[in-house]
């Protein structure tokens, strides 16, 4: 099986009885994981879980250690399994060290308010911005297995300080099996706003932790490509937050994200 091909990992990890996978180097930025995959494990390991099909409503995750490649194993437990609603929490471990703990929210649809969200977005084309490849040398390796562009300016290491950072993104694999997993992987992608303060790297930087909220059921969409519009709103002492907004290419909001970083630059 494939250490490289996102599918293959999580259907190892889905089919096995001890909750184990393996991923190489390539899904890497610096010593840990890509905090996508890394999240995904932790995913994959609670819908196992699910005795009946239940969308994810919302997700918390902590980073607590880096994520080495090689073997990890996620222990899962349900903390509390109501009628509508399943609590449950995931732990990703590498060599016996705890590197990441979730809490997740699954829940069935019911009758209630219908609030439409506002949309009021007016996204530049693909074609507009520019893609990963070409600016791959100032990167993390892990972006080859996505197609993208970056828009608007907000490049990071581009040297042009702006607190906002757009870009169009899909994945290069089929992820057909796991409408999940696939949408937590592409909303975590945007690395610190920040970052675009500063005109070269490497600025080590990382999430401490993440806060995600799906407006649709993962299963429901059936877009590819992603619109993400994300935000930095403030950074002090080391640590930066910022919040975004993931929309499928008709324009639907389909997840909000919220992150508490740091970097060292």
């Amino acid at each position: 099986m494939q250490l490289s091909d996102l599918n293959s990992i999580l259907s190892r990890l889905k089919e096995s009885e001890d909750n184990i996978t393996s991923f190489d180097e390539s899904w890497s930025q610096g010593r840990s994981a890509y905090g996508g995959i890394a999240t995904a494990f932790a995913v994959t390991g609670m819908r196992k879980l699910l005795t009946t099909p239940q969308p994810m409503r919302s997700l918390m995750v902590s980073f607590i250690a880096p994520v080495p490649p090689g073997d990890v194993k996620v222990d899962a437990h349900i903390q509390r399994q109501g009628r509508n609603v399943t609590q449950m929490s995931a732990s990703v471990i590498c060599d016996g060290q705890v590197c990441l703990q979730a809490l997740a929210a699954f829940g069935n649809p019911r009758e209630g308010l219908n609030i439409p969200p506002k949309t009021d977005i007016n996204p530049a084309t693909i074609e507009s911005g520019v893609k990963f490849a070409d600016h791959a040398k100032r990167a993390p390796g892990f972006l080859k297995f996505f197609e993208g562009v970056w828009l608007d300016g907000g490049l990071p290491f581009g040297g042009k300080p702006s607190r906002e950072l757009n870009l169009w993104i899909r994945h290069r694999a089929d992820m057909s099996d796991f409408q999940t997993e696939k949408l937590v992987t592409i909303c975590d992608i945007p690395p610190p706003v920040i970052l675009s303060y500063f005109d070269h790297g490497p600025i080590p930087s990382s999430s401490l932790s993440w806060s995600l909220e799906f407006v649709v059921s993962p299963e429901e969409i059936e877009s590819d490509w992603f619109y993400l519009e994300f935000v930095a709103e403030a950074a002090a002492d080391g640590y930066t937050q910022q919040s975004g907004k993931i929309y499928d290419e008709m324009g639907q909001l389909c997840a909000l994200s919220r992150q508490c970083m740091v970097y060292f630059g």
